[in-house]
């Protein structure tokens, strides 16, 4: 028999560290392949387009895309979540890529609160009881409001720019000069003329969007077509179109989330365990951390991502967002 001396066990443990090093790398590589692959499961009142990847028995993350984005802004996240052992699961929204309402009778509302009872729908369809959410812009207030009235479904949270739950009463109260111009597409979509002016020039529109909501980001030509893709979707513009104005009091949305937005409107405190994110040059709409920390009661972190970070951080600075998921998680 031959005898395993420390030096030997010493040597074989190197080799399978580098071996799984080696096998980590191919992970990500495979898992970014099967990103391309998108599903489709009904779920409420959508037959939702999602990418699932990762181990089936890995812990749940669920990532969710802002607008005028999609599912690619967490096309470098997802695949190394997953490689770390995380079951990851990207849905497109309501309005956007592969996602469908099952009815045509169902209106293509964009209450927020209706965003957030659809992703509690797809947990329970793929049987999902409980993740771990992150998202940005419309992303980051459905994951908020999911994190508010569901806390059971969420085991921690990263909200890119914080405490994004808001009520229509808010919305009516007027900000300064400043703050409304960084506002100017939602009044422009309180308007018949904006309605048809966003459905002429979505791509337009959207790649405007991106520069001024992140101004440092150099994103190339093949990066926004790719995304601009989803925002084909025969809803889109109405679910735009409809989120935008019930914020601003202009469309009264449906009565069965009246009991959800009662609850909103008193802007509940977020008791799972947070991390908030905000972009050193975020060109967005944005409040200041300072102002929501009283709204995380739980575990808190903030992590400001600098380098010329701006509205969309998963796609700007994905190894700092993995960073804040993974650590989120272990919170």
């Amino acid at each position: 028999m031959k005898m395993i001396t420390r030096k030997s066990m010493l040597a074989a443990l190197i080799l399978a560290s580098a071996g799984n090093t080696a096998l980590a790398a191919q992970s990500i590589e495979d898992y970014a392949a099967a990103f391309k692959e998108v599903r489709q499961i009904n779920a409420g009142v959508l037959n939702v387009g999602y990418v699932d990847i990762g181990p089936r028995d890995g812990e749940a993350v669920i990532l969710l895309h802002g607008w005028p984005y999609d599912i690619n802004s967490y096309a470098s996240v997802a695949p190394q979540l997953a490689a770390k052992g995380y079951r990851v699961i990207v849905p497109y929204l309501r309005g956007y890529g592969n996602t469908r309402f099952l009815s045509a009778d169902t209106p293509r509302n964009g209450q927020p609160s209706a965003l957030a009872e659809d992703t509690v729908a797809l947990m329970d369809a793929l049987g999902i009881k409980q993740a771990v959410f992150a998202g940005f812009d419309w992303g980051a207030r459905t994951a908020d409001i999911v994190a508010a009235l569901w806390p059971e479904r969420v085991k921690s949270l990263v909200s890119v720019s914080g405490y994004l739950i808001g009520s229509q009463e808010a919305g009516k109260k007027p900000l300064a000069p400043k703050a409304e111009l960084q506002w100017w597409y939602q009044f422009y979509f309180a308007t018949e003329r904006g309605r048809e002016g966003y459905s002429k020039n979505t791509h337009d529109f959207a790649r405007l969007i991106w520069q001024l909501a992140s101004p440092g980001w150099k994103f190339s030509d093949a990066t926004f077509n790719q995304s601009a893709a989803a925002l084909d979707n025969p809803d889109h513009v109405a679910v735009t179109v409809s989120n935008y104005r019930w914020r601003l009091g202009l469309e009264n949305g449906e009565r069965r989330y009246d009991a959800f937005e009662k609850k909103l409107a008193a802007l509940p405190v977020i008791s799972v365990p947070t991390i908030t994110i905000e972009g050193d040059n975020n060109g967005a709409p944005h409040p200041a951390p300072e102002s929501y920390r009283a709204k995380f009661s739980g575990k808190y972190e903030h992590r400001t991502f600098s380098g010329n970070i701006g509205h969309n951080p998963p796609a700007e600075d994905p190894q700092d967002f993995v960073k804040a998921v993974v650590d989120a998680a272990a919170m």
